[in-house]
């Protein structure tokens, strides 16, 4: 027998009234099939695709729509992943705040983003959640460094359990995998309904263009993002309730100073450009300011410095006022006189592990030679730099300098004193470095320097990037929030699965 009915775009469509009503995943999307009208509530996610003649959603929504569907199915093929019981053999004795994280995680129905500053205990975090939730599950990391790091995590925390990995020049997928952002990214279309799970390490790096469509073309019920720092330039953060879930648990640096985390304090320096480099550095501003002004450009928004890049290369005078912009940096940045105050940080703090910080290779490699210390920048091979990480552990070396490449993704060996040459305005980047030496240690006192140029443009982006993050670009979040109302998952994201065996995880 046939029925003729109309569709939401009001054509008339016909098919079987026996087909057998299921709903299954494809190439990132959730099909329902054998249903000739739509439970009421679905036609908001649902549209019915002539190809196949059946209805499709984003496979993201699989939590909201799996109640209402759970009478109108014969089957749910949606689900790979199964049910596991996840005994950690680690000796694991959270702290409060790991607590506190976990169970606040839980009462959102196991979807939400947890903050927490370098050294807390992220990856602890993510390794309850894993033994809660009882899915197969996949991590994803923006580098292989964390990829590294996770793997031997799990492994001692899961011995019998195979450690799948997709990205570094594996595709081996298994019930725990980690997986490069990257890789997940190329490859979610076929796996987006192989976990129950999604735990994303550094979960800023999600909104992208790129890597959201992890997220999107997923349909794992549990989500978890793990960052210091949420907050993006470009305001993308506001994606994340609808691909991860809200901030479920945040704490900053100084909550957690003097406990799980040293003591410490941040000391700004400031020093004096000389007349030849202030006359020089002066004529540059001026320069390029003229053609901002007469070009109405500002840089203190995204959009303006995109419309800078994109006038520089259209005129002579363009490419003028960015070189003079350039130069003016490379005055603020790389004055003596920020050497002169390396040297007092070395002379009063003799034979104490420091990281230096830099925004641009060339200082590095100066500091390096100045002071004959290894230097780490994106062009250090592995192994090199790997070696020069082994010796500042184990104390061959007593300081390391680096231009951005230890901001995030690289386990560092445990310093006490961070200097910042140079940086930009983002708070993400200066937590990230704060992060870098507020390890735990007996009677530690961890210090963190900003060295600034005096009257330089410098002096403005350290009050920016020490604000705190969610007060930087509130308007601008709360503007961008308001164009997401993403529908809570239902008390049980599972009900009528096939795969869930009517058990539910416990708390």
């Amino acid at each position: 027998m046939t029925f003729r009915t109309k569709d939401t775009a009001g054509f008339y469509r016909t098919g079987r009234d026996d087909a057998e009503r299921q709903l299954r995943f494809d190439r990132g999307t959730l099909l329902l099939e054998g249903v000739a009208d739509l439970p009421a509530g679905l036609d908001s996610w649902f549209c019915y695709d002539p190809r196949v003649d059946a209805y499709r959603a984003p496979a993201n929504c699989y939590s909201a729509v799996i109640g209402p569907l759970k009478s109108e199915l014969a089957r749910n093929k949606a689900p790979r992943y199964q049910l596991r019981e996840l005994s950690c053999a680690l000796e694991m004795t959270p702290y409060p705040h790991q607590r506190e994280a976990l169970a606040a995680w839980q009462a959102a129905k196991g979807r939400g983003v947890v903050v927490l500053p370098t050294g807390a205990g992220k990856t602890l975090v993510g390794l309850l959640a894993l033994c809660w939730a009882r899915r197969d599950g996949l991590v994803m990391v923006p580098t292989l460094d964390l990829m590294q790091q996770w793997y031997a995590l799990l492994r001692a925390a899961f011995p019998d359990q195979e450690i799948g990995l997709i990205g570094g020049g594996y595709h081996e997928p298994q019930p725990l995998t980690i997986a490069t952002y990257d890789s997940a990214a190329r490859h979610i279309e076929r796996l987006g309904d192989r976990f129950g799970l999604l735990i994303f390490d550094e979960v800023h790096h999600l909104p992208s263009e790129f890597y959201r469509i992890i997220a999107e073309f997923s349909l794992a019920p549990y989500r978890l993002g793990l960052t210091a720092t949420p907050e993006r330039g470009d305001g993308r953060d506001a994606d994340l309730p609808a691909l991860v879930g809200p901030i479920v648990y945040r704490k900053r640096p100084e909550q957690l100073a003097g406990g799980v985390l040293a003591d410490f304090q941040v000391r700004s320096v400031h020093v004096d450009l000389s007349p030849a480099e202030r006359a020089a550095y002066q004529q540059a501003l001026d320069e390029r300011n003229g053609f901002l002004q007469a070009n109405r450009l500002s840089l203190s928004a995204l959009e303006g410095w995109n419309r800078f890049v994109m006038l520089s290369a259209r005129s002579v005078e363009g490419r003028r006022a960015m070189r003079a912009h350039r130069d003016a940096r490379r005055i603020a940045h790389a004055t003596p006189g920020k050497l002169r105050a390396l040297g007092m940080v070395f002379a009063n703090h003799p034979g104490v592990k420091t990281v230096i910080f830099t925004e641009d290779n060339a200082t590095a490699y100066e500091v390096s030679q100045r002071f004959l210390i290894p230097c780490l920048t994106h062009q250090t091979a592995i192994k090199e730099r790997q070696a020069f990480l082994d010796g500042f552990k184990s104390g061959l070396y007593t300081a390391i300098v680096t231009s951005n490449v230890l901001n995030e993704g690289v386990d560092v060996p445990d310093a006490s004193i961070g200097v910042i040459l140079s940086g930009s305005a983002s708070a993400r980047e200066f937590i990230q470095r704060l992060g870098r030496i507020l390890r735990r240690g007996d009677g530690k006192q961890a210090i963190l320097y900003e060295v600034i140029a005096k009257e330089t443009r410098e002096e403005r982006v350290a009050d920016r990037r020490r604000a705190p993050p969610e007060a930087q670009r509130k308007e601008r979040i709360d503007a961008t929030l308001a164009l997401f109302d993403p529908s809570p998952p239902p008390s049980d994201p599972e009900a009528g699965s096939e795969i869930h065996n009517g058990s539910r995880p416990r708390s």
